[in-house]
């Protein structure tokens, strides 16, 4: 049985696993990582790959891998540029390096874009060649697909969208320097952001965060369906946001459906807040639909990883 190996880094963790054609894992593992630059966080995943060989092994004969990893990548060179988007290093030849390891075939992509890569192969892209994946987690970003290819761009920043602005007016500076950015306000960074700018002005039973902790989505979204002013606030804000952020992509990339995948919209609660406020004329196109990814976010990101590797081992010109 051929299978695919994917590797997903994170911020706070890697995880590794085996996946088969069908996109069904087989076996994983989970690291902890935690890194600041290229350089450490390569040489501790190529640790982990080593011990997962040793310590899980192989169900199938892996026949390509996959890297789906935070910050700057770029696909064609199979380089990771930069952990963060602060460009500071030489770009990392981390594709190659697996290679040398696996001996098969790698691939490397930014995580948002390998998860779009696993919706094209494995997911709603098997009925649609343009659409829109829309990650809704810690940050905001997206992975646009058209005619079948996914958008890159010429500097591998395609689909940053969490800095698109949606508030002209908007006094709240963004971490990319500008004002009124979206991500400040549908996120889980945004929704702790929120909670602390409007906590002045609203009542709550919502625990406000301390010490660089996030608001517990779930648990803002509880109360705001019990009317907890605060929350209501802050989650009626966030899906203004995302719906003004679906219809100016719409108008930009023609997609006839709307993906929506990440931790923060899973459950469909802010889906459902969403619907009612996309303009009809501007979403006419749209005819399959605004709809939940067809993976669970525990899962996305490894299967993204792999998914990586089944194109590259294709030849799928994605």
């Amino acid at each position: 049985m051929e299978t695919y190996i994917g590797l997903d880094f994170g911020g706070t963790k890697l995880l590794i696993g085996e996946m088969d054609a069908t996109g069904k894992i087989l076996r994983s593992k989970r690291y902890s990582t935690g890194f600041r630059d290229q350089k450490s966080a390569s040489e501790a995943l190529l640790s982990d790959m080593d011990d997962y060989r040793k310590t899980v092994g192989f169900e199938g004969t892996p026949v390509a891998a996959g890297i789906g990893i935070v910050g700057v990548v770029d696909h064609d060179r199979g380089e990771w540029v930069s952990i963060d988007h602060q460009i500071t290093n030489r770009p990392f030849p981390l594709a190659a390096l697996v290679e040398n390891l696996l001996g098969i075939p790698v691939a490397v992509d930014n995580d948002v874009r390998s998860a779009t890569c696993a919706e094209l192969l494995l997911g709603h892209g098997r009925s649609t060649k343009n659409f829109i994946y829309l990650n809704v987690g810690t940050g905001l970003a997206a992975g646009v697909v058209t005619a079948g290819h996914i958008l890159r761009g010429a500097n591998n920043n395609s689909g940053e969208i969490g800095h698109m602005v949606i508030d002209l007016h908007s006094q709240e500076e963004c971490v990319c320097g500008r004002k009124g950015c979206v991500e400040n306000f549908v996120s889980g960074v945004g929704f702790t952001r929120q909670v602390k700018e409007l906590t002045a002005s609203y009542s709550t039973k919502l625990p406000i965060p301390e010490n660089g902790a996030r608001v517990d989505a779930v648990q803002l979204f509880q109360l705001a369906d019990e009317g907890d002013p605060l929350c209501k606030a802050v989650t009626d804000q966030a899906a203004e946001a995302l719906a003004c952020v679906i219809m100016n992509l719409v108008r930009m990339s023609d997609p006839d459906t709307v993906i929506l995948g990440g931790g923060i919209v899973s459950d469909g609660w802010l889906l459902k807040k969403v619907q009612p406020l996309l303009n009809a004329a501007t979403i006419r196109g749209v005819t399959k639909g605004l709809v939940l990814s067809a993976f669970q976010p525990k899962n996305a990101g490894l299967l993204g990883a792999a998914s990586l590797g089944m194109a590259k081992v294709k030849e799928a010109d994605l």
